[in-house]
């Protein structure tokens, strides 16, 4: 139950939302939603609806973790390995980005801030976040084709 209604929340469908939405930048708290990190405001009313006045942070990082969601605080890197590591879809270096194949992503740190299919598409999404990244290239096909030459 969210601010008086209820709701029929599922792993799955939570997952689905991740895979489709941005995420918007972290202030203090966190999910890991699809392998990136959202606040869990965002994901709560994503999935319910409501205004993210009608409902707290902690409401929504409860409702989350109950749902088998790590969460962390803020952008401190212990947290941040904590959270990865209670996630068993989470993996470190090319399998972390294995679900953005052939799309242009945006990178803070190893974190995928935001992917899209047209490198103009990730660009707005920073500006209009306010965001910057570190880096912002296409995750290749086939590493081969793509980069150029390094078939064995």
């Amino acid at each position: 139950m969210i601010a008086g209604r209820s709701f029929a929340l599922s792993r799955d469908g939570i997952e689905g939302l991740g895979r489709d939405a941005y995420p918007e930048p972290i202030r203090d708290h966190f999910v890991v939603v699809a392998g990136r990190r959202f606040p869990p405001k965002q994901i709560i009313a994503l999935a319910t609806g409501l205004d993210r006045n009608d409902f707290t942070t902690n409401q929504a990082r409860s409702i989350l973790r109950r749902l088998g969601f790590a969460t962390g605080r803020g952008r401190d890197a212990k947290a941040g390995r904590a959270a990865e590591t209670a996630a068993p879809y989470r993996t470190a270096g090319a399998d972390a980005l294995r679900p953005y194949v052939g799309r242009w992503v945006a990178l803070l740190g190893d974190e995928v801030l935001v992917a899209g299919d047209a490198p103009s598409e990730v660009l707005a999404h920073l500006r209009a976040a306010g965001v910057r990244a570190d880096s912002m290239f296409r995750v290749p096909l086939d590493p081969a084709a793509d980069i150029g030459g390094f078939a064995s």
